[in-house]
């Protein structure tokens, strides 16, 4: 006769630790501050949070004035750039485990654009340099068959990297050229244009690089990689200036 087996209980997960951060938020109300200032709160965060939560916490539970802008809060849409630490980030990609947080977290809107109020700047200037290089394909002759253009894979890899920008800013914002000049097209705009330059669909690459070959165009920036290490989605933003500017002075692609 077999005597029977006790089972073990089962395990109890460990309980997941939170921990208090303190950020310190630079705060503007253009109804009632003549300049920003900074203001601390502290919050019961997780390490795999986000900045974005904690945001969230201090608008929902604290300070219901605090604005900031956000929208899929997955890296996808670009609203939500902000300086983090001194840094351009997307707040819903920044985990607290990945700061230090035995000082204040400090969270400010990015720089060089017109801040409208908190965390929100005035994206206006931004877009309108990205319109200047006309974003979008344009060609006049018609497919063979009348149905689609068709690219190698080649071909389409040659562009690739440009096409992933979610104009978040983070790159132009980040570019010292562009604080100090507001008529620099930025870096955002310029790989904008070079999706589009490099594309063998597109037939008006000389109107861009035309429009690229201004005193405020490609040869304004100083190659301090500041865009590139700013990008959440990893562009080498430096690399494609410089092939706008190769392209130009061969006067083609």
């Amino acid at each position: 006769m077999s005597t029977p087996t006790l089972e073990s209980p089962p395990a109890v997960p460990e309980e997941i630790q939170s921990f208090t951060v303190t950020l310190s938020v630079r705060r503007f109300n253009p109804e009632t501050d003549e300049d920003p200032h900074w203001e601390n709160y502290d919050v019961e965060m997780y390490a795999t949070d986000r900045i974005l939560d904690a945001l969230h916490k201090i608008k929902w539970e604290q300070d219901g004035s605090l604005s900031f802008r956000r929208s899929c809060a997955h890296g996808i849409c670009g609203s939500d750039a902000m300086r983090i630490n001194g840094r351009n980030r997307l707040a819903c990609k920044t985990l607290i485990k990945d700061l230090d947080i035995t000082k204040p977290v400090t969270v400010e809107a990015i720089k060089g654009l017109p801040l409208e109020k908190d965390l929100i700047v005035d994206m206006e200037p931004f877009f309108e340099s990205f319109r200047e290089v006309q974003p979008f394909l344009m060609a006049q002759n018609t497919p063979k068959d009348g149905k689609e253009r068709i690219q190698t894979v080649a071909q389409r890899e040659r562009f690739d990297d440009t096409t992933k920008c979610i104009l978040c800013a983070a790159c132009t914002s980040s570019c010292p050229v562009f604080w100090t000049d507001g008529q620099y097209f930025g870096p955002a705009a310029i790989v904008n244009a070079h999706r589009f330059i490099f594309d063998s669909r597109d037939e008006n690459a000389a109107v861009r690089l035309d429009i690229l070959n201004d005193k405020e165009g490609v040869w304004r920036c100083r190659t301090t990689f500041n865009c590139t290490e700013a990008c959440p989605r990893g562009i080498q933003v430096t690399q494609a200036i410089a092939e706008v500017k190769q392209a130009i002075m061969r006067g083609k692609p």
